[in-house]
């Protein structure tokens, strides 16, 4: 006679494969899920499947090497902690450690309110190693031969998979962003769909920036599509290139492996945020502490950990992050704006 249940005949590669596919749910509205409550068991990105899936395939290897009498996923549930206590003694940064913890509590189905959800090392800003300083891929990318690249990617702020994807068509000035707001305004409230009460959102946010042109990144981090002003002072050199790139092909055929993006992405957010930001002093006492009774400035933010102390323009943060293509400020402020 045959197995009753035939999922035991796969091996763990399988099964953890079957497991995270079936968690895809790219285009999906991930806000509408976390509403209804079932974004537990969906994956809405297909980079974020993409990672998950590469560090379950490292844990299904340890499983396989040191407890190969685990056969099912459920058997090897177990040794999740372990292994990740190995990660952190083999010296792995506290981003890889978190990533992992996050892949594995997808897998299965692992919270990280739960009591057995393992404890990363905490992330701190001083520990990022990348973009810091010369790293060995530094000696195998030139700057002069790769100038315009770097300008590119500084008054762009793009990442390296919307540069990658970016075509002509992805010009846009804001005549155009305007026309296309005024059509969808003209439409009833009650007549408009979702999707273009959210073409409408991502329309307005380009209303925060004083650039004439932008450019329009339809399928970002996340899935999620956004309009980001083109900056500084090479800017023309940026829409010339656009303009000239027919709008159905890409605008860089080749992006160099070695070119630190995160750091010229880091350049940009600062611009942005410099352009925008108020003098602290300048920027009101405007609420009251109900413990202590004293005013505070609701709009400044006040770094922590090892940039403790240091305050920033909260709304200048905001526009920022909204050019990032990030939804919360503190990301902007712990990853990208530097040297202030």
């Amino acid at each position: 006679m045959g197995r009753k249940n035939k999922s035991y005949s796969k091996d763990l590669h399988q099964q953890a494969y079957e497991r995270l596919t079936g968690m895809q749910a790219f285009g999906e509205s991930k806000k509408e899920a976390v509403a209804n409550g079932t974004e537990r068991d969906k994956i809405f990105s297909f980079n974020t499947y993409q990672t998950y899936w590469k560090h379950t395939k490292y844990f299904i290897q340890y499983i396989r090497e040191n407890h190969p009498e685990c056969t099912t996923l459920k058997s090897a549930k177990k040794y999740v902690n372990e292994w990740l206590n190995v990660r952190v003694e083999q010296g792995l940064s506290a981003w890889t450690i978190q990533t992992e913890a996050k892949a594995l509590g997808k897998l299965y189905g692992i919270q990280p309110d739960d009591d057995n959800y393992f404890k990363p090392p905490k992330r701190n800003r001083a520990d990022i190693k990348r973009s810091r300083g010369d790293r060995v891929r530094d000696r195998h990318f030139s700057k002069t031969n790769n100038d315009e690249l770097i300008k590119f990617c500084k008054g762009t702020g793009l990442r390296r998979s919307e540069l990658a994807s970016l075509k002509g068509a992805d010009l846009i000035t804001k005549t155009e962003i305007e026309d296309k707001i005024s059509k969808i305004e003209s439409i009833p409230e009650d007549k408009r769909s979702p999707f273009e009460e959210r073409q409408l959102e991502i329309l307005k946010d380009t209303r925060l920036f004083d650039e004439e042109y932008f450019t329009h990144i339809r399928n970002g981090k996340g899935g999620r599509e956004r309009i980001s002003p083109i900056v500084g002072k090479n800017a023309e050199q940026i829409i010339e290139r656009m303009k000239n790139t027919p709008k159905n092909e890409k605008v860089w055929q080749f992006v160099n492996k070695n070119a630190d993006i995160h750091s010229y992405r880091a350049d940009y957010a600062t611009a942005i945020y410099k352009a925008h930001a108020r003098e602290i002093k300048d920027i009101p006492y405007d609420r009251v502490n109900r413990g202590t009774g004293k005013r505070f400035q609701s709009e400044v933010y006040t770094c922590r950990k090892d940039e403790a102390g240091k305050k920033l323009d909260k709304i200048a943060m905001f526009v920022c992050s909204k050019a990032l293509g990030h939804n919360r400020i503190s990301v902007v402020a712990d990853n990208y704006i530097r040297g202030l």
